[in-house]
């Protein structure tokens, strides 16, 4: 799985968070207490890191995931009865404007942490290549 040892760690970090802190508290500080567990466990994190975002190259606003680890996986703390569809949309969306491959959704809800694994649904660039040069009727 891609970055696999990085999304390991930070649900590692965040089931430590979850097991002091207990459920029931606000979304913001389970967020600061991830920061602070990750970096001692030898992570970079940027928080609240604005990326901006372009529409038929115009500068249309910033996005702004929760969590950045590393540069590489996007992190979002949630207290959230469950995840859904938004969430996940939510995800995909911050991956195509960052360019990132994995996000992981993080549930502080309960007192057993939930997670899921976002990736990427991108197509290899010479598979994109292929497409692009193929006749109208006869894409792969």
């Amino acid at each position: 799985m891609k970055h696999s040892d990085l999304t390991h760690e930070i649900i590692g970090a965040a089931m430590a968070v979850l097991n002091e802190l207990k459920p029931g508290l606000d979304e913001k500080l389970y967020e600061n207490a991830l920061i602070l567990e990750l970096t001692s466990r030898g992570h970079r994190v940027d928080q609240q890191r604005e990326f901006p975002v372009y529409y038929r190259e115009h500068f249309i606003g910033k996005l702004i995931p929760d969590l950045l680890v590393d540069g590489i996986v996007i992190a979002d703390p949630k207290v959230v009865t469950a995840f859904n569809d938004s969430h996940t949309a939510q995800m995909l969306g911050y991956l195509n404007i960052t360019g990132l491959e994995v996000a992981l959704l993080l549930n502080f809800k309960e007192s057993k942490l939930a997670w899921k694994r976002i990736i990427a649904n991108r197509r290899p660039t010479e598979q994109i290549s292929d497409f692009l040069n193929c006749p109208d009727d006869s894409h792969p």
